[in-house]
């Protein structure tokens, strides 16, 4: 059994070293075509230190990033080949391949950079965040209530840019020492205005039934998925009826911990391409693609576990369960939205569409709804949480030239000393291997 577990471990290995090489020699090739990057050109940056597998925590940011270059030139320092060849290929957005401590130093030498942007807690954010004449900025991949929206790493950024009061109030409550009307500003969620595709189904009577779960974590206390304990029983009960529709979209890394999880998300998907091959007109749907906003716009009721899809539904206050998790390890913070969420036990799973069929009708719950997408989000009125985005940058890149004129040090960053571990530098393609 070890030596077979040995087998696989290496044959992933090598295979993971070889899409590493392939994307090396794309990203590069893709550089070399786009040419040098203008001198100067860039004040914003987004720092992304991870490989493809986390592309969607920067992918959600590519629509709002876009408008934002309109007036200021976004550009996306990307650590590993694969992250950079993603973005490059997904848009228009301008990218640093920056695999070295070194690449890092060159980028900020060659443009003049005032804020750099976060979109996650990768720890090699570290290795950029030396720069103390720019603003460190965490924008976040979602609004929730995870254990990781109120990490004591918040105090790590110059700002960071938050939804609502509901997040204000998670912070306060969390950490201490600090300072939440210096460093944090409230934005809303600046991606419902830019929420995008087609719906792949046609218009019918049938009740559309989203369900979007998070994966399995990698520890006990972030276990908020529900593709085991829930999912395939709701599933089951959803596509056998003929009044429902079920849209199906797992997290992209659903087994990556836990192949047990991987095992039950093939299940729903072969179930899903069961259904459609007996009943055509169904139309279910499993979705694995790029484009989000219309499973969240669309959908009649949506089901998801603890995780950032919650509060993307949220925003647009339309019928909303929640899954419960059966860990009891899981962290959850029930003093927000969770204290008054419509709960969904893993034994009622199989009873989903009474369950459906109650919260569409339940005016109570929709008041409540409402209230809440409120304090997380504020004014949700389109364009809004855009003017509140640009607002706060437009804030921040002012306070960086008050600073840079009350320390009297010209017009441009200055870099750091050189950093150097061992013999060489970091080269973050090499690191995702380990």
């Amino acid at each position: 059994m070890n030596l077979a577990k040995d087998v696989r471990r290496a044959a992933n290995l090598v295979r993971k070293a070889l899409r590493r090489r392939r994307d090396r020699a794309d990203t590069l090739a893709l550089l070399s075509e786009r040419g040098e990057l203008p001198s100067g050109r860039f004040r914003i940056a987004v720092y992304f230190a991870d490989d493809r597998v986390n592309a969607y925590q920067l992918r959600q940011w590519y629509a709002p990033l876009a408008l934002v270059s309109r007036k200021w030139p976004v550009l996306v320092i990307a650590r590993t080949a694969g992250g950079a060849r993603v973005v490059m290929e997904e848009t228009d957005l301008e990218v640093a391949y920056a695999p070295k401590i070194v690449d890092i130093e060159r980028v900020v030498a060659e443009q003049s950079i005032q804020l750099v942007f976060y979109v996650n807690q990768n720890t090699r954010n570290f290795q950029m965040m030396r720069y103390g004449q720019m603003w460190h900025v965490f924008i976040n991949h979602g609004e929730s209530d995870k254990m990781y929206m109120s990490t004591n790493q918040f105090k790590t950024y110059d700002y960071s840019l938050i939804a609502g009061e509901a997040a204000r109030s998670r912070l306060g409550k969390a950490l201490w020492n600090f300072d939440l009307d210096a460093k944090t500003i409230q934005i809303g969620r600046p991606q419902t205005d830019h929420f995008i595709g087609a719906v792949p189904y046609p218009k019918d009577d049938r009740i559309t039934v989203l369900y979007a779960p998070t994966w399995e974590g990698d520890r006990p206390a972030a276990a908020y998925g529900s593709i085991v304990s829930h999912g395939v029983p709701l599933v089951r009960a959803l596509l056998a009826s003929p009044r429902h529709r079920v849209v199906y979209r797992p997290h992209p890394r659903s087994g990556a911990v836990d192949p047990g999880y991987g095992e039950a998300n093939q299940q729903i998907i072969r179930m899903i391409a069961e259904e459609n091959k007996a009943t055509p007109s169904a139309h279910h749907f499993f979705d694995n693609g790029r484009e989000l906003g219309w499973q969240i716009l669309d959908a009649d009721v949506a089901i998801s576990d603890v995780s950032a899809m919650v509060y993307d539904r949220l925003a647009v206050g339309r019928p909303l369960f929640v899954t419960r998790p059966v860990s009891q390890e899981a962290d959850v913070d029930i003093s927000g939205y969770l204290s008054q969420c419509e709960w969904l036990e893993a034994s009622e799973a199989t009873d989903i569409l009474c369950r459906v069929d109650v919260l569409l009708t339940d005016e109570v719950a929709q008041d409540r709804l409402a209230t809440w997408s409120h304090h997380h989000f504020g004014d949700t009125t389109p364009g809004a949480p855009t003017a509140r985005f640009h607002a706060a940058i437009e804030r921040m890149l002012s306070d960086w030239d008050e600073w840079k004129l009350r320390s009297g040090q010209g017009v441009e960053p200055a870099a750091p000393t050189r950093m150097s571990h061992g013999s060489e530098d970091f080269d973050a393609d090499s690191l995702s291997a380990l």
